[in-house]
């Protein structure tokens, strides 16, 4: 099943920081995710783009995980010649993640 059957996500950007949220439709499935995409999972997702330290923190009352990706964005989101990597862009990027 992919992320996106079962989560929405938020994001946001600074300077060379993406943050992904992770957010289950339904809280039943909240443990599954936090069994299932763990900061090595993230980090392995996004090895061709993600050069630092990948943080999880977890927020059960609203079913929740948030990622904070490190060195994540080539120097700086506004910075870069890369393709687009905007949080949204990450964050579509790891709904298609097979769990």
């Amino acid at each position: 099943m992919k992320l996106r059957e079962i989560a929405h996500s938020r994001t946001g950007d600074k300077g060379n920081l993406s943050n992904i949220s992770l957010i289950v439709y339904n809280i039943e499935d909240y443990e599954k995710i936090k069994k299932y995409v763990t900061p090595a999972v993230v980090k392995e997702w996004f090895k061709d783009i993600v050069k630092g330290e990948v943080v999880r923190y977890e927020l059960p009352n609203i079913g929740a995980l948030n990622f904070v990706m490190h060195n994540a964005l080539g120097g700086g989101v506004t910075r870069s010649l890369a393709i687009d990597k905007h949080g949204k862009s990450l964050s579509s990027a790891l709904l298609n993640m097979e769990i």
